[in-house]
């Protein structure tokens, strides 16, 4: 079966309570060489700060890791989150990226601090942190440094992000969000816009946000038309009541975060979680943060993702999938790509390579 879907990945390289960052970035990169061979288009990790339960501190350095160790899916960040640096320091570590490997590297960017407000005055210690009215320049600032175009008289137009002559690629560039502030600002500039349905409490307001987005679109030097991505929240197993099981470990996990950010432990397994009871107040955050999750066997998913792709327009759909036991992480991604008819059914081959 043949599909016109394009399939990704956003990895938040997540830690199992009583596991290490050490694994979980390692399964990161066993994850991106298993999906390749599925079929998957792009592969993105996140950038969280001051995580107990997330590894991904540095996407640049991971996707350069990932890279190495694939051979042909796009590879970049679910996104760098751009106020906590300066656009060049940005422009130079991505443009040696796609220097080393031309043609498959993607620039996401975001807005959010990807940390509690502590860290976030951490990570720019010993100076103040950008305010974040700041932002759209610093975006601007940084297609203008990749795309070797800043204006003559930016003050900082004559600096270079890398030496030499312009190169004849540049990283894909994509502005991320949940948020029509997002949105506007990607139309504005003229950029690929990538909604993060994922979170759960964005779903509802979605469709309206990359409504905007389309309509406010302007054609830029870097594209001509609207285009969208949308990442979705997916578990998926051989049987609803098994994709209900794992997906309890991620449940507790978000529930634990928003009512208590002070706990920081890593996600706890499906046997523990499953059976966890919850109070008021967290059946209530459940319900607020798990609107638009894709949960159940591989023909439920698939109808839940063409119908999440429907509501929002778009053939090109990411993946966000966080479970306990990696094996089942694993058995989801692959589930869903012969779901979606982009992993033959006579593959049975796990794509794991050592």
């Amino acid at each position: 079966m043949t599909t016109p879907y394009t399939l990704n990945v956003v990895d938040q390289s997540p830690v199992r309570r009583g596991g290490t960052a050490s694994e979980a970035l390692h399964e990161t990169i066993l994850l991106a060489q298993a999906v390749e061979r599925w079929g998957y288009a792009r592969y993105w990790v996140a950038e969280h700060h001051n995580s107990g339960g997330l590894a991904g501190t540095s996407p640049e350095i991971l996707i350069g890791q990932i890279a190495a160790q694939t051979k042909t899916i796009r590879v970049g960040s679910g996104g760098v989150m751009l106020s906590h640096y300066s656009a060049l320091k940005v422009a130079e570590q991505f443009r040696m990226l796609e220097t080393f490997y031309p043609g498959r590297i993607d620039l996401g960017i975001g807005r959010a601090p990807g940390s509690d407000q502590l860290t976030a005055a951490a990570l720019a210690y010993p100076k103040v942190p950008v305010d974040i009215s700041h932002f759209p320049q610093q975006v601007v600032d940084l297609i203008g440094y990749l795309s070797n175009t800043m204006a003559e008289d930016h003050p900082f137009g004559k600096i270079a992000a890398q030496s030499g002559p312009a190169p004849s690629e540049m990283p894909d560039i994509w502005l991320l969000g949940s948020s029509d502030y997002s949105a506007q600002l990607a139309a504005a500039l003229g950029v690929p816009f990538a909604f993060a349905d994922f979170f759960g409490h964005t779903s509802d307001h979605g469709p309206m946000v990359v409504d905007i987005y389309r309509r406010q679109f302007k054609p830029s030097g870097y594209l001509k038309e609207p285009k969208l991505n949308v990442a979705l929240q997916v578990v998926c197993a051989d049987t609803e009541e098994r994709a209900q099981f794992l997906a309890s470990s991620r449940r507790v996990a978000r529930v634990q975060s928003l009512t208590n950010p002070n706990r920081r432990s890593g996600m706890i397994p499906p046997e523990e979680a499953s059976s966890y009871e919850l109070n008021a107040n967290e059946l209530e955050v459940v319900g607020q943060n798990a609107k638009g999750f894709i949960i159940g066997d591989p023909n439920q998913v698939r109808e839940g993702i063409l119908a999440s792709a429907e509501r929002y327009g778009t053939t090109d759909i990411t993946v966000v999938t966080n479970v306990f036991y990696f094996e089942e992480r694993l058995r989801s991604f692959e589930l869903v790509a012969k779901a979606m008819g982009i992993k033959p059914e006579s593959d049975g081959h796990n794509g794991i390579s050592n």
